[in-house]
């Protein structure tokens, strides 16, 4: 039997996070971390840096780290699924490094769809003609922000939606009968 998955869902990550914080995205790769960091207001996401993978303790302790230097409130992972939906030996991986790192955190974890963000990244720095070389070193923290902002738009529009329903309610409400 599968262990319960310890993360949390957008949309609950959403609901206990103040009103003012920072979140980290993470795109989880066999040699590197690619980290992107979110404003206060939860608005933009910024590529920061690239951890490279020596073993997990060092791994995480560099991430956890940063995450105390930057004041971040909770994790975004991309969940490299298969297009398909299916997961595979990397969605494996990716999950594993998570199983791991929860008992040495208190920060709460959820996943996002990473499917062809490194794709996407790629493409773009092919169109702005970038060097090999440059797009090896910056494609992982810009995958990472490509996760990162995919979740912080959701949470942006989840929150419009809730805002929208609250005023409609509002409004019927002042009609009378």
């Amino acid at each position: 039997m599968a262990a319960p998955d310890p993360t949390l869902s957008l949309s609950d990550l959403a609901a206990r996070l103040p009103a003012s914080a920072r979140l980290i995205g993470l795109d989880l790769g066999a040699k590197t971390i690619g980290l992107a960091l979110s404003d206060l207001g939860r608005r933009i996401a910024t590529p920061m840096e690239t951890i490279r993978r020596r073993k997990f303790s060092l791994d995480v302790a560099d991430l956890l780290a940063i995450c105390e230097k930057q004041q971040v409130a909770a994790m975004v992972i991309g969940l490299p699924l298969n297009m398909d939906g299916s997961e595979g030996p990397r969605a494996q991986a990716t999950r594993a490094f998570v199983r791991n790192l929860v008992p040495l955190t208190t920060l709460p974890i959820a996943w996002w769809d990473e499917r062809l963000s490194t794709t996407a990244v790629t493409r773009t720095l092919l169109e702005a003609d970038t060097s090999r070389a440059r797009r090896a070193e910056v494609v992982d923290k810009m995958a990472a922000s490509f996760i990162l902002q995919g979740a912080l738009d959701r949470m942006q529009a989840m929150a419009r939606t809730v805002r929208e329903a609250a005023e409609e309610r509002a409004a019927r409400g002042n009609r009378g009968p």
